[in-house]
């Protein structure tokens, strides 16, 4: 049973975060274009405590700003490449940073954030390929290389390890793990499930995730490209990973659709580039993102996860 603290945060969600809803395409793009320009650009760091003194944030300006959060006074040899979530349409937020400096800390890394160009106005093609660069180089340069991501973060990690392996070369070898939490990996909506739990998930709601969708892809012969549902795509020979979703979460059926393709590649010992090792943790009655969250069941998802990048 959720604990009494997920409990109050599943009734409080819709007001934090000021969800409401969808009263037309172009009300909405209207408010999230006015939520966009009243952002501010910086990383919001004051939400950890004692950044200035701990770690250090460095930014690149083109041709999207690309934020670089290290441990002061250590010149780490892991880089975690973490896309935030935020449906594709807002920025990286404070559980966001919270979480990258947990991970910075946890395994002696930096933390490379993009602020990825997002919708209305741009979709997947502004970024994707700069980003796949900018990842590719990285890992030429660094022994290890973590790919992380959260909600449509978590859909970004997985095409963009995807794009990696297809890039092949020793930079693709480099990236030893992928941690997806509560990833959006499938844009089309193709599983009939997803439209059973819309009202039991107090956050995200089908109607505006078909509207971002369609943002996103830009187009609607796009929606199912591995770029933007990556849970379609190839899932061979991509590094060890870890999935974790709860089951309050309208995402949790791509999750299970994402873990089937996985279980039904060969597994050969032979060859492991026949398959994938990826392992899916999912937490009965939890909400989106949870793992994110100041409640317990974070906790027992932080030790899962450090156990497994470790």
């Amino acid at each position: 049973m959720p604990s009494l603290r997920h409990q109050t945060l599943a009734r409080v969600v819709p007001r934090l975060r000021g969800v409401a809803p969808l009263e037309s395409a172009r009300a909405e793009r209207a408010k999230v274009l006015e939520m966009q320009a009243a952002a501010d650009p910086a990383l919001p760091t004051g939400a950890v405590r004692q950044f200035e003194r701990d770690y250090a944030v460095t930014t690149t300006a083109a041709p999207f700003p690309i934020h670089v959060i290290r441990p002061r006074g250590r010149r780490p040899k892991t880089t975690v490449y973490y896309l935030h979530g935020g449906a594709y349409v807002a920025p990286a937020d404070p559980l966001h940073v919270r979480y990258a400096v947990r991970l910075a800390t946890e395994l002696d890394a930096e933390v490379v954030l993009p602020d990825y160009p997002l919708a209305p106005r741009h979709d997947w093609r502004a970024s994707h390929h700069l980003m796949l660069h900018d990842l590719a180089e990285r890992c030429a340069t660094q022994d290890r290389v973590v790919i992380v991501g959260d909600s449509a973060g978590g859909g970004l990690a997985l095409a963009l390890a995807q794009s990696l392996r297809d890039q092949g070369g020793a930079t693709a070898g480099t990236v030893s793990h992928l941690l997806l939490l509560s990833p959006w990996v499938d844009l089309t909506t193709s599983t009939p499930a997803t439209y059973d739990l819309d009202d039991r998930d107090p956050w995200l709601s089908i109607d505006k995730l078909e509207l971002y969708a369609e943002w996103w892809a830009g187009t609607p012969s796009d929606l199912g490209r591995p770029e933007v549902s990556p849970a379609l795509g190839d899932l061979a020979g991509l590094p060890p990973t870890l999935m974790l979703c709860g089951t309050r979460d309208l995402l949790v059926p791509g999750c299970r659709l994402l873990a089937d393709r996985a279980a039904a590649l060969p597994q050969s010992p032979d060859d492991p580039a026949d398959g994938w090792e990826l392992t899916y943790l999912e937490a009965p009655d939890l909400i989106h993102v949870f793992a994110l969250m100041p409640i317990p069941e974070a906790q027992t998802a932080w030790r899962h996860t450090t156990e497994f990048l470790r």
